[in-house]
């Protein structure tokens, strides 16, 4: 019988184990194909081999050698497919560490990040990165050291500080604010969803929320990615439905109570009208992959 934090690691292999703050892995992300899962920490995944089709909330990103994809606590992640030598690096820190490592930083500089997750830079700043996890790992695992958990903060905010230069030189800042204030509003939009979606599904709430109409919230999204605002709305929301659905000790009942549907029969209309499946059929297929 696994244990309980190793059964977590085998379902999500972007947490940490409980009561550590850092993790650094090396993996094909096998628990990942086929399947959706909520990261819960914040990631930085190197390909150090092969290639794979990621999806990170709604899009679809590539990877190949070389491609970083930083991920946030909040991102719904899968693999779509990936090639049978695909091989990566990734580092796991809690939200915690991460956020008192970059407090300082732009906010718009966080923003852009979540908008673009993957990127491919030059041969010779990966192997500094990698460096530098590779580093962190093995001052972390020292359990002797009494300055471990510093050091390894100091190095997480080398990282971002450097992250944050090339960020501001190999991109405007026309590119980091977003170029118009349609680009900026739906910014704020995604976040909200990614806050609020569990809980809330109706256009009006989010328009509010932004102080615009549900009208230009609609027009935005149609302008930006060719869908309605409820269009978006939901699909977010099947993400999260999908994401429950593969944990085998939350019952339809449950799920029901987290994401505030009426009731059962409520939630299987809703899902079965998006996908085409009932909530059960969803269920049987990701546990027989």
């Amino acid at each position: 019988m696994l244990s309980k934090s190793k059964q977590m690691e085998i379902e999500n292999p972007f947490i940490t184990t409980p009561g550590e703050l850092f993790a650094k892995r090396t993996g094909n992300l096998f628990q990942l194909q086929g399947r959706l899962c909520k990261t819960g920490s914040v990631v930085v995944l190197i390909c150090l081999q092969g290639e794979a089709v990621v999806t990170i909330d709604l899009q679809k990103y590539s990877l190949a050698v070389n491609t970083f994809m930083f991920l946030f606590s909040d991102n719904i992640v899968g693999i779509e497919r990936a090639g049978k030598n695909f091989l990566a690096d990734y580092f796991i820190c809690s939200e915690e560490m991460f956020w008192k490592t970059s407090f300082s930083f732009n906010p718009q500089f966080f923003h852009f990040i979540k908008a673009h997750p993957c990127y491919t830079p030059p041969q010779e700043q990966v192997e500094s990165v990698k460096r530098l996890i590779h580093a962190a790992a093995a001052i972390y695992d020292d359990r002797q050291n009494r300055f471990r958990i510093q050091i390894v903060k100091k190095l997480l905010q080398i990282f971002l500080m450097d992250l944050y230069d090339k960020t501001c030189r190999w991109f405007s800042l026309e590119n980091m604010i977003g170029p118009t204030r349609q680009h900026r509003l739906f910014q704020k939009f995604t976040a909200l969803l990614h806050t609020h979606v569990a809980t809330n599904r109706e256009v009006a709430f989010y328009a509010g929320s932004l102080c615009i109409s549900t009208k230009y919230l609609t027009d935005i999204c149609r302008n930006i990615t060719g869908m309605s605002a409820k269009r978006i709305i939901d699909d977010f929301s099947i993400l999260e439905i999908k994401v429950l659905l593969t944990n085998p000790e939350l019952s339809i009942q449950d799920i029901c109570d987290r994401l505030h549907f009426p009731d059962q029969s409520y939630l299987g209309r809703y899902f079965k009208r998006h996908e085409k499946i009932s909530l059960t059929a969803y269920r049987n297929l990701t546990q027989k992959k």
